[in-house]
């Protein structure tokens, strides 16, 4: 969309702007909120461990650390007792794949009974808030509701058909509730859960290059750098500099990757001239999955002035902290003090984690900003939400091309496209997982996922979780569903966090 925008010269409106900002916003977090307690949660809470959990002193854990009104003993107990019927039964339904009574586990009961209920909380208060989305967007996660140009959904105090005052209501009450959650459950549940885990500042580093296009756009241009989370470029863990981002540094090798370029796998190319031809290798007996000789991987090699770089959370969070985001660093700062440790540990695996609830909250903290001034425009009788001057394709050049920078919760999302005659003709997308996730390079540079996992400590091969915790601290697409095979390319174990 930013993409088509950017190659036609298509400016939208105000208005269309704060609609998706919106519809960004609530997705950042409830996807946040979800992936701590439902994709991540269980590889630092042992579930079982909270039937030895003492009620009254969970209520009183709870309490110390949050005025959230669900804290009571009973209200303890009774998820104690809902939890021991799922193991008196043999059947743990949600919490059935985990590696209960792993020795790398380190909460007490009481700490993990409450991180226990609150999970269960997260699964309605999820369901509940993400309503914001279904009214802008239509359909969660993929909204259906953008158009090049501007938006589909209208905007018209005085219909019943279009966002009106009523609307406005309803989503600053969403947006009190989301906010409410994130400040008084899921921020002090992060804290308390990284307390017990602070070695984990010294695992999952990873290549400590980070990239952030920007997020929520403050005016309307396609590609606008002007954003509240800034764009910029942070190298080798270096937070006195950040760099502009220029599109054109960013290439794609498919060395190690199953597909080919027909001027040869050693070469990169940017995404404009990128294409997806798959060459199929392997596996095949012996079936050596990790020999990284050869390809091994379905995602491609993105790298940026040919060097691996970092998305998500925690890459915008470090350029905004860098960048002196007034916010950002209040919090960043404020949740280094209360764990009693420097920047430093931000590079590494509870970084990571920290930094997602970091963003969580000061992004729920912009959404009810947001929707007052869509609610100021819709006053001042501003109802535009479509720039339709330049929807003709009689209007459009011969041939143009563009490119659209959007931060997805996951991290830095880029499209390419070609256009010719009023038809696309290429159309190439870097995503965050291929940024993440990716394959060596023609240098043998590893990706983040890769450099991450060296030197970190694994007690019990067979069961894993230690690599669980860094690999999900990236949030990967496969997230809900990790394979662990060994070097031979047998399955060691499956997890799945239904």
């Amino acid at each position: 969309m930013r993409a088509v925008e950017n190659a036609l010269g298509i400016t939208i409106p105000d208005n269309a702007r704060i609609i998706r900002n919106l519809i960004s916003g609530i997705q950042y977090v409830q996807d946040h909120v979800i992936h701590f307690y439902h994709l991540h949660a269980l590889d630092w809470v042992d579930v079982v461990s909270a039937l030895k959990a003492d009620p009254v002193k969970t209520s009183q854990l709870a309490q110390s650390i949050s005025d959230w009104p669900k804290s009571s003993a009973d209200y303890f107990k009774t998820v104690q007792q809902k939890l021991k019927t799922f193991v008196e039964s043999g059947q743990l339904g949600i919490f059935a794949n985990a590696y209960w009574g792993h020795p790398a586990y380190k909460l007490p009961p009481e700490a993990n009974l409450m991180a226990v209920a609150h999970y269960l909380e997260a699964l309605d208060w999820q369901r509940d808030v993400i309503r914001m989305q279904a009214l802008l967007g239509a359909k969660n996660p993929h909204a259906q509701t953008y158009l090049v140009g501007g938006m589909s959904v209208p905007v018209d105090p005085n219909s019943q058909n279009a966002l009106n005052a009523g609307s406005i209501a309803f989503m600053l009450g969403l947006a009190k509730k989301a906010h409410e959650f994130v400040e008084k459950v899921y921020i002090p549940d992060l804290l308390a859960v990284a307390s017990f885990y602070k070695e984990w500042a010294n695992y999952g580093a990873g290549v400590g290059n980070y990239l952030s296009y920007g997020q929520f756009p403050l005016d309307n241009e396609s590609n606008t750098a002007n954003t509240y989370f800034p764009r910029g470029i942070i190298k080798n863990k270096d937070l006195s500099k950040v760099y502009p981002v220029d599109h054109t540094k960013i290439t794609e090798y498919v060395t190690h990757s199953w597909y080919e370029y027909p001027d040869g796998d050693g070469k990169a190319r940017h995404p404009w001239d990128g294409e997806t031809v798959p060459k199929y290798t392997g596996p095949k007996p012996p079936y050596e999955f990790l020999n990284t000789d050869g390809k091994y991987s379905w995602l491609k090699a993105p790298r940026y002035e040919d060097m691996p770089m970092e998305v998500g959370p925690l890459a915008r969070m470090l350029v905004a902290y860098a960048s002196g985001h007034k916010r950002v660093k209040e919090v960043i700062d404020s949740v280094l003090k209360h764990l009693g440790v420097g920047p430093s540990v931000l590079f590494s695996t509870l970084g990571r984690v920290a930094a997602r609830g970091v963003e969580t909250l000061i992004t729920a903290e912009m959404l009810p900003v947001w929707i007052n001034e869509l609610a100021e425009n819709m006053k001042k009788g501003d109802l535009r939400i479509h720039n339709a001057k330049k929807w003709d394709p009689s209007t459009w050049p011969k041939e143009a091309q563009g490119y659209g920078f959007y931060e997805a919760p996951r991290g830095a999302l880029g499209h390419w496209v070609k256009i010719k005659d009023g038809k696309i003709v290429n159309y190439q997308c870097v995503v965050p997982s291929t940024w993440n996730g990716s394959p060596r390079d023609a240098k043998g540079q590893r990706g983040p996922y890769e450099a991450a996992l060296l030197n970190t400590p694994v007690h019990d091969p067979e069961r894993p979780v230690e690599i669980l915790r860094t690999v999900h601290s990236f949030d990967p697409c496969m997230a809900c569903a990790v394979h662990v095979v060994d070097a031979k390319g047998r399955e060691v174990t499956r997890i799945k966090i239904v």
